[in-house]
């Protein structure tokens, strides 16, 4: 062996370099992170979490239910305490024989729970173990709790659950094998590729941490997601019009005109081709416009649902009148778009406007007396700090809009994520309808107050007493033909929630769809992937009087997409079929080519 051979270092040696510098870069990263996390504006602490007054109810009711049943008290606690020590004492005998039994009754199915260390390393079944013990704890004294009305209720669950999920001990570093494994293997590179993760997030959100759910770089708005070719044809401050380039020789006399949500981008219905809804109707031989909204900033403080309303929805519908020469059109609304699109109608029968053929809501509400999961945020304590925070910055931030929306699947859209990211080192998936979600937008301030308050809290377009343009409307002024698509897992609009708003519009020609899956899954279901089904009810009429339940009861359950069934009802409302019509071929200019600017503006920060 030469003098050579014998200075060179040993795999060990070269490992145990390794490691040394991406320690290192930990290090340095961890410098680039605190500078991050400085960036950070103060915001109202109401939107960072409940009141006091949540966990004060929780406690009160807690000890007025132990003076009043102490001896239930004993009995929890002592069978928890056995529990746990039982446990200690299995969990110390597994330790001495250097194996672990399976369990004598396995747990159920949990996605955190995966690596087979957590049945066999004795540590990690410890671990697992009493969190789950804690769990069923935490849960059985909640279900035995007393004294708290249905609303508080509610919130003390919800909001218990957060923190048994944050606490599960997958959600840290030194408890989650995975992770202790990757760092292992890769000599701690792992780490150092989650750091640079956390800090790109922390960075790209001047200083907040929000998850980055799919890779940024996948996919280009116009390039291989919202690419169905159209044109902008006409544009003010609040919006684009987009009209979609026809596939069809010809296409049906009535035109097409969806609103989507502008809490978030309108690309959701065009993602990639064969997911693409737009696309779909297109290929229907329906004359499409879509409006796609403006993302703003701090000088739409005092836009409000009037301008929305006046400006948006009328506007729209007026221009698609006037590039088709028709005086009537059919419309969609998306979500919040659906309930203002409601609005709108029922402001346009009070005053004898017909333009609108036909309406089709998808996951929309009207009716806010059962708020469903998202109720818990419809408080007075985040409601106050959100209109404080938009009396100061003009904007509810799409931080703050992505974060409340997230926390309602934390596991699936927070700590999942965030393991595979931060502690894995993994790079996030190309995932076309996650990159939508992490492409959020603002909401004006002004608008955003008078939604919460006015619809969400205070109930007023079922009361009567909402106003648009000055004038008070009901939800039972909703009177032309409609078709509603709610989804089964919603849970952002649930869909008796849903349901309940419909069945009291003043329409005598209704269609309830129920669609499996959820607020997403549950509408961008294409036919050709087979995936969800459907209920529908024809023989039920939808009165005030018919309950949810009732409906689904008789409801008969149909595989696959429910979009076939819409498109031939919509067919019937769409009139003779005509020659196609070119975007810019009605006098209306070409402004730019489909997806538009607003929707490659950046947001606003």
């Amino acid at each position: 062996m030469t003098t050579e051979e014998k200075s060179s270092p040993g795999p060990s040696e070269a490992a145990t370099e390794r490691l040394q510098a991406n320690l290192a870069q930990i290090e340095a990263m961890t410098q680039r992170l605190i500078a991050a996390l400085a960036q950070r504006r103060p915001a109202d602490p109401a939107l960072a979490g409940p009141s006091p007054e949540v966990y004060l109810k929780a406690a009160t009711a807690f000890w007025q239910d132990a003076i009043a049943n102490p001896a239930r008290l004993v009995e929890q606690q002592a069978g928890y305490w056995g529990s746990t020590l039982r446990h200690y004492i299995e969990a110390q005998q597994a330790l001495a024989q250097g194996k672990v039994p399976a369990p004598a009754e396995p747990a159920p199915k949990d996605r955190r729970f995966t690596n087979p260390l957590w049945d066999t390393h004795p540590y990690f079944n410890y671990l697992r173990q009493q969190y789950l013990l804690n769990a069923r704890a935490v849960e059985e004294s909640l279900a035995a709790l007393e004294g708290l009305p249905p609303k508080d209720r509610q919130r003390v669950e919800y909001f218990t659950r957060q923190i048994v999920d944050m606490m599960a001990p997958t959600n840290f570093f030194g408890t989650n094998p995975d992770a202790l494994e990757r760092a292992v293997e890769t000599e701690g590179e792992s780490l150092v590729r989650g750091l640079q993760n956390l800090v790109r997030d922390v960075e790209a959100n001047n200083g907040e941490l929000l998850v980055t759910l799919s890779d940024p770089d996948a996919f280009s708005v116009g390039d291989n997601i919202g690419a169905t070719e159209g044109a902008v044809v006409f544009r003010n401050r609040l919006f684009e019009l987009i009209q979609y380039t026809p596939t069809t020789e010809k296409v049906h006399r009535t035109p097409l005109l969806i609103f989507p949500p502008w809490i978030n981008k309108f690309y959701i219905l065009d993602l990639k081709p064969q997911n693409s809804l737009i696309k779909w109707i297109v290929d229907q031989g329906f004359t499409l416009f879509v409006v796609s909204w403006v993302n703003p900033d701090e000088s739409y403080r005092d836009t409000g649902m009037d301008d929305y309303i006046k400006d948006g929805f009328l506007t729209a519908i007026d221009t698609v009148k006037a590039i088709t020469k028709e005086d009537k059109i059919n419309a969609v609304g998306y979500c919040i778009a659906g309930t203002t699109l409601s609005l709108t109608l029922a402001m346009m029968q009070k005053r004898g406007d017909p333009s609108v053929k036909s309406v089709t809501f998808f996951t929309t509400l009207t009716d806010f007396a059962d708020q469903g999961e998202f109720g818990v945020f419809l408080t007075d304590d985040f409601v106050d700090g959100i209109a404080r925070e938009v009396a100061e910055s003009g904007i509810l931030h799409r931080v703050f809009m992505a974060r409340t929306f997230s926390y309602l699947r934390s596991n699936d859209l927070i700590y999942q994520p965030a393991i595979r990211s931060y502690m894995m080192g993994d790079p996030p998936p190309a995932f076309d309808l996650l990159y939508w979600n992490g492409d959020g937008t603002n909401l004006p301030g002004r608008m955003a107050v008078e939604y919460l308050r006015g619809l969400c809290q205070e109930n007023r377009f079922v009361e009567g007493t909402f106003e648009v343009d000055g004038e008070p409307v009901s939800v039972k002024d909703v009177k032309v033909p409609l078709c509603a698509i709610a989804c089964e897992t919603d849970h952002i609009a649930a869909w008796k929630s849903s349901f309940n708003g419909i069945r009291q519009m003043g329409s005598k020609d209704k269609t309830f769809i129920l669609s499996e899956s959820g607020h997403i899954a549950g509408i961008v279901n294409p036919p050709s992937k087979g995936k969800y089904g459907h209920y529908l009810n024809p023989g039920q009429p939808l009165t005030p009087a018919t309950a949810p339940e009732e409906w689904l009861k008789g409801a008969a359950y149909e595989k696959g997409s429910w979009w076939p069934v819409w498109g031939a009802w919509l067919a019937k409302r769409s009139g003779a079929m005509v020659a196609a019509r070119q975007p810019g071929d009605s006098g209306f200019a070409v402004l730019a080519p489909a997806p538009g600017t607003y929707v490659r503006a950046e947001a606003p920060r």
